[in-house]
């Protein structure tokens, strides 16, 4: 059984991430899909095993940017000319590349992406080749937190939306600074749609979040836990201190039965497939009884 839980709600940011680990783009508005929001994560990059890579291997992926035209997907970096990568589906041979325990089919990208990101990024980046999820094949959400429902997602880490707050931000950025340390951007969690609210860590009782027009719903199905990209700057790759904010996160023990930091809550579409978010929509929260 469900009760309402907050009322007072409204979307604050709305974000993108075309390919996976390289900037995000900010949106006024973004189109609904069931495995998240128009274009995002549908390219991911692949190391010579064909395994993701990400942040995590190599923080400088921060700082390629990323854009949207009509018709490409442009990737840009200070330190060469950007690249368009044409949003129509390649042909080809289709691979299989993994991301995390999953093994999906997808389009290898030219070979010019691979030397353009060598050229950009060095020798760390040899041998990195971009890939585009194959429309065609489905890569399943972990059915253990959906309940009987069924969900897909592309090259997202698991889930394909990831829902934050203002209000648990406000509260991480206060402990953070009364330990001494910086505050941090929103950024630093990559999250697909940030929700204003005062109250912090409320996000965490969430169990549907609907737009008050009843035009879309979410279900919040686990919560995320953070790993050392939030230590990374998403603009520049600079990481000022290697230990936060996730040593402040497993201080913070939001979920306290679990070992780690989370910070923002996986979710998946209920309905409105179709329908637009913008900037202001109004949402209301519901929370399971205990």
């Amino acid at each position: 059984m469900n009760v309402a839980a907050n009322t007072d709600l409204r979307i604050a940011e709305l974000n993108i991430y075309p390919v996976k680990s390289l900037q995000g783009i900010r949106l006024s508005e973004a189109a609904l899909t069931p495995t998240g929001l128009a274009w995002d994560r549908r390219w991911m990059l692949v190391d010579t095993q064909q395994r993701f890579v990400t942040q995590r291997q190599l923080p400088t992926l921060a700082t390629v940017g990323v854009a949207l035209t009509d018709d490409a997907l442009v990737l840009s970096h200070p330190d060469t000319a950007p690249i368009s990568v044409p949003l129509k589906e390649p042909q080809g041979n289709l691979r299989i590349v993994q991301v995390w325990n999953d093994h999906c089919k997808a389009w290898p990208e030219s070979n010019a992406v691979t030397q353009w990101l060598e050229a950009a990024l060095g020798e760390q980046a040899k041998g990195l080749q971009l890939v585009r999820f194959a429309t065609r094949f489905e890569r399943a959400v972990e059915a253990e937190f959906l309940e009987g429902d069924q969900a897909h997602t592309h090259f997202a880490d698991g889930y394909p939306f990831l829902i934050t707050s203002t209000g648990s931000l406000d509260s991480l950025n206060a402990a953070l600074e009364a330990n001494g340390s910086e505050p941090v951007p929103m950024a630093r969690f990559r999250p697909n749609i940030v929700v204003e609210t005062p109250r912090a860590w409320t996000e965490d009782g969430w169990h549907t979040l609907d737009a008050r027009s009843g035009a879309y719903g979410f279900a919040l199905r686990k919560p995320c836990k953070r790993c050392k990209i939030t230590t990374v700057d998403q603009k520049t790759a600079a990481i000022f201190d290697p230990a936060e904010p996730l040593k402040t996160l497993v201080a913070l023990k939001t979920q306290p039965s679990l070992k780690g930091g989370y910070f923002g809550q996986n979710a998946t579409l209920n309905r409105g497939e179709g329908s637009t978010l913008r900037i202001g929509d109004e949402l209301i929260a519901t929370g399971r009884l205990s």
